[in-house]
């Protein structure tokens, strides 16, 4: 059954044509994964979907009865004087309805006029009935301990429940927004990116969430891992078109490139086609002309007419422009990091309790661990930001560290693209604006200021300065958050060929499959060593 169909849907945003003539079908039930580019329109499908944007005349834009939609936006909407709690159990309105409808019908059973009127009493009693049938099928008395269970499960620790939302870092407070619209339960679900900021723990728990959610489901997310976990159909918008293809994102990507080369072959064929065509009706008119011979001319306006009604083939763009990511990085020192008995606590919490760990040159080595373990301490320390209480943490002599910060902050935001990469860089304008474009970025975004760019902007920015800062220890937290794809295959790439030695911090299952020969994983207070990437920690651990 179609829930929702777009049919020649155009969108026109300012003076930017999002996409034109755009047509999709959801089906009840699937799961979807909502691929594209940064910026080829996902979010403002979205949008346009729950009506927050207007397409333009011409198109059509159709529901099924009754079809309910929750979105989760990048950024939800939220009261920020609630607590997560709070604001998770307002979520659906209804629980609150329902149970306060209860109470009344119920002390009405107490009035004379009611329990004494014998038709007041049956209406009141099967009331009652309905409303305790749908309070349980709600949740019941347990929907408070089941909101609570949703937020921890999602990662949301205990002691951060009770906090105000405002205090809250802005993963905590979509994992809020996620849990209300989980708890709301629409027939169709549009979530934009509702990984990013999850730790591991919280990934699984989502997975397990969408398969198991009984409506239909259509999900963004750069996360190849999830997509391959959950969906049924990827659904690929590219140059303002959607393509669909059954299955999850591992089988689409080999589809894909089965198809381009078909496509080619299609397209090349058919030029020549056209090509031959075009001669034979240019020569059939000059004939005509030349014979003064209205045969010639009626064998041209036939092979007109038939080029005309041909259904001509895209020219499939296989070779798109990339973000040209290399990596420098030098030799440097034969030990990178040496931990030596580190300790460190803040008051009565004890963060870490004597780690010992060495990272050699040329090692790829990926740091895990739920939120709250302490990654972030570390890196402190490593950076020399923070001290161990107790040991000491070395630096080789001849390294040095290129820091990529998961939110961004040690970008200025002020900053104009153009003057971060000039003076990191020390360069001209020129070689600045020629360097910003293998980033992906125009002119016109050059000239703007950073805090106009969106999260994927930010994180093409940031890995542009991570190469010319030229460090030899790359310390990468999160380096795909807010990445496409393609970026982020890019940047797989260039750690291949790094000369040089990488510590990366991700949730990124995927990612880490793909560049680390070894994983750190903190448990305890301490770090737990296992060989390869993250598929065969999963197995050493018995979830393989």
């Amino acid at each position: 059954m179609i829930q929702l169909q777009l049919s020649n849907i155009s969108l026109v945003l300012g003076a930017t044509h999002i996409f034109d003539n755009l047509s999709w079908e959801i089906q009840r039930g699937q799961k979807i994964g909502l691929i594209g580019a940064n910026g080829a329109g996902k979010s403002s499908l979205y949008k346009l979907i729950v009506g927050q944007y207007n397409a333009e005349q011409g198109g059509s834009l159709t529901r099924s009865r009754g079809l309910t939609i929750g979105y989760l936006a990048q950024t939800p909407e939220l009261d920020f004087s609630q607590t997560a709690l709070e604001s998770s159990l307002d979520g659906n309105p209804r629980v609150a309805e329902v149970r306060s409808e209860l109470m009344r019908v119920e002390d009405s059973l107490g009035d004379p006029n009611v329990y004494e009127n014998e038709r007041k009493l049956g209406l009141a009693l099967d009331r009652q009935q309905n409303l305790i049938e749908e309070y349980d099928a709600l949740g019941g008395d347990s929907y408070p301990a089941r909101v609570e269970a949703m937020l921890t499960g999602l990662g949301l620790r205990s002691g951060d429940l009770s906090k105000p939302l405002n205090t809250l870092s802005g993963g905590q407070k979509k994992l809020v927004g996620l849990a209300r619209l989980l708890l709301l339960h629409p027939n169709l679900l549009l979530l934009d990116e509702p990984d990013n900021h999850l730790d591991l723990p919280g990934k699984i728990y989502l997975e397990k969430l969408i398969r198991e959610y009984d409506g239909t489901v259509v999900i963004v997310s750069h996360d190849r891992y999830l997509l391959d976990a959950v969906v049924t159909h990827i659904a690929e918008l590219e140059d303002g078109k959607m393509s669909v293809f059954a299955g999850d994102y591992s089988t689409y990507s080999l589809d894909k490139e089965a198809r381009l080369a078909r496509q080619a072959e299609l397209f090349k064929v058919q030029e020549r086609e056209v090509g031959r065509l075009e001669a034979a009706i240019k020569r059939f008119a000059i004939w005509g002309k030349v014979y003064d011979s209205e045969k010639f001319a009626i064998k041209a306006r036939s092979m007109q007419k038939r080029l005309d009604k041909m259904d001509r083939i895209d020219k499939p763009i296989i070779d798109r422009k990339k973000m040209d990511l290399k990596l420098k990085g030098y030799r440097g020192s034969n030990k990178v990091l040496e931990l030596v008995d580190v300790q460190k606590a803040f008051g009565e919490l004890s963060v870490f309790d004597g780690l010992q760990e060495t990272i050699w040159h040329g090692e790829r080595v990926g740091l895990i661990g739920p939120n709250g373990a302490g990654k972030s301490v570390l890196i402190r320390m490593i950076l020399n930001e923070d001290a161990p209480d107790i040991g000491e943490i070395k630096v080789g002599p001849s390294v040095t560290i290129g820091y990529y910060a998961q939110e961004h902050e040690t970008l200025d935001f002020e900053q104009t693209l153009l003057d971060v990469v000039r003076f990191t860089g020390n360069m001209s304008a020129e070689k600045a604006m020629a360097l910003l474009s293998k980033y992906l970025f125009t002119y016109e975004q050059a000239q703007g200021k950073v805090s106009q760019l969106s999260g994927g902007e930010r994180s093409r920015l940031q890995l542009a300065l991570v190469v010319l800062s030229g460090a030899n220890f790359l310390l990468l937290d999160e380096p795909t958050n807010n990445l496409d794809i393609a970026s982020a295959e890019m940047l797989e790439i260039a750690l291949e060929d790094f000369v040089g030695t990488v510590l990366i911090i991700s949730h990124d299952r995927y990612f880490l499959d793909r560049t680390v020969e070894r994983l750190l994983v903190i448990e305890e207070r301490d770090l737990a060593r296992y060989l390869g990437g993250y598929s065969e920690y999963l197995e050493a651990i018995g979830h393989g």
